[in-house]
């Protein structure tokens, strides 16, 4: 019996439940000691315990000069309305603006004019959901629009707070017996197994295969200059910020000259800056598997058809949730054809996607920084009546293919691995995959 059990035991029967905190400021123990008394009761079988989380939405200093200055989405549908063109929105319009403009239906884009596709009303009806998504959020950390509340989470421009508590259930005083039976019938140990991110990788390693690919490996850790600068990722992205990727205190050696060169100048005539070498020798745990593509393209010694493929772990600096990661698999594919075309990529992905399973796929447009045009994958989820997103896709803008490799052009993808497992398993919190939970692993069922 642990010092002070005989306390807990006497405030529970009389209170039926509690947290542990109030255990804690009703005993005067601290919550350790009550969690270390809580097990050995719940051991016996005199209490149950529930896990509650309280998720609240905070947001960050990104949302707040949205909120005060203006959404670039909103900026780059003014600059539709006046007529302007693609090149003459900023940075920031080009980066962020204008994906969230073409996603929300904003705008258009005809031989690089930028033309509004809804009214001014719609519009601003749409901002000021998120206006006043933002001051719910100030106020209480919570809000009704879940749709918005995606949006926002998607855009990193919100921060989680995760509260848990513990309540604690009396059942009733149990002792426990003074010795045991060693001739107790016990259940067989368990035969080892393959994990289910094992099995899919194999199975999705075996479609690959069948469809003509070749795999590609590479290390974890990777240069500034493969990971971004490679694939026409301005040094000044928001996404090579801290708040997106684990640097490491290493440099890393530069690519041959020549082609140091012809990435360099791809970089100061598209984006019209100085390209600095030394933010391209830094260090970075790799943010998707696109740079073994960007390696594998460079390496190439001839322009025949080529047909690549990846499964590996990548790194985001982001906070983990029921749909989020900081470490997590990818899907990656390449075909450097002269003669592919859209409609080629697009039967790729539905052909990869049947043989998982899906038979309900579609596509949306988006905007990534590398390739144009591009889209998202999504597959309908039966079980749930939903379409969910599995990853995204295009053809390699010029200024990443051409510098590489000299080949235009060059079908791309970067699919998740863990979000159709969830989809084939019926799971609802990504996390399942690395909690070691031995039942979990013991009941899980993969059809491969």
């Amino acid at each position: 019996m642990y010092k002070g059990e005989d306390k807990v035991v006497e405030l529970l029967s009389k209170n039926k439940k509690m947290s542990v905190k109030e255990i804690s400021e009703q005993t005067g123990m601290n919550e350790d000691s009550v969690r270390r008394i809580i097990e050995s009761l719940k051991s016996l079988g005199s209490v149950e315990t529930e896990l509650h989380e309280s998720i609240t939405a905070i947001p960050n200093k990104e949302f707040e000069e949205y909120h005060t200055g203006g959404f670039p989405e909103l900026s780059v549908f003014k600059k539709a309305l006046n007529k302007l063109q693609v090149k003459d929105l900023s940075s920031d319009e080009r980066s962020i603006g204008l994906r969230w403009a073409k996603v929300k239906g904003f705008v258009q884009i005809e031989e690089g004019k930028l033309i509004p596709s809804k009214s001014e009303e719609d519009v601003s009806a749409s901002m000021q959901k998120l206006k006043v998504v933002y001051e719910d959020l100030k106020q209480s950390g919570t809000t009704t629009d879940v749709v918005a509340l995606d949006e926002l989470y998607k855009r990193h421009l919100l921060e989680k707070k995760t509260e848990k508590t513990i309540h604690v259930k009396f059942i009733g005083v149990k002792s426990s017996s003074s010795g045991f039976n060693v001739n107790v019938p016990s259940a067989d140990a368990p035969i080892g197994k393959s994990h289910p991110i094992t099995k899919m990788s194999h199975k999705i390693k075996s479609i690959m295969a069948e469809l003509g690919f070749q795999e590609m490996e590479g290390s974890i850790l990777e240069s500034s200059f493969w990971n971004f600068d490679a694939l026409f990722q301005p040094q000044d992205h928001p996404a090579r910020e801290l708040a997106d990727t684990f640097y490491l205190n290493h440099k890393s050696p530069l690519p041959n000259k020549e082609l140091v060169s012809r990435i360099k100048k791809a970089h100061e005539e598209g984006w019209k800056y100085k390209w600095d070498p030394k933010e391209a020798e830094k260090s970075v745990l790799r943010t998707h598997t696109t740079c073994l593509s960007a390696r594998n393209l460079a390496a190439l010694k001839d322009k025949k058809p080529k047909k690549f493929f990846a499964i590996g772990k990548v790194f985001r600096n982001e906070a983990t949730d029921y749909s989020h990661l900081a470490e997590f698999h990818q899907v990656e594919g390449i075909i450097a054809w002269e003669n592919a075309k859209f409609t080629d990529l697009l039967g790729i992905l539905k052909e990869f996607y049947r043989k998982l399973g899906f038979e309900k796929i579609r596509f949306r447009p988006s905007f990534f920084p590398y390739t144009e045009p591009s889209l998202e994958i999504e597959v309908y989820f039966e079980e749930k009546k939903q379409w969910l997103e599995l990853g995204g896709a295009g053809i390699f803008r010029p200024e990443v293919s051409i510098p590489l490799a000299g080949v235009y052009p060059v079908l791309a993808w970067g699919l998740s691995l863990e979000r159709p497992l969830m989809l084939a398993l019926e799971l609802d919190d990504i996390r399942t995959f690395y909690k070691n939970d031995a039942d979990f692993l013991i009941s899980a069922r993969l059809d491969v």
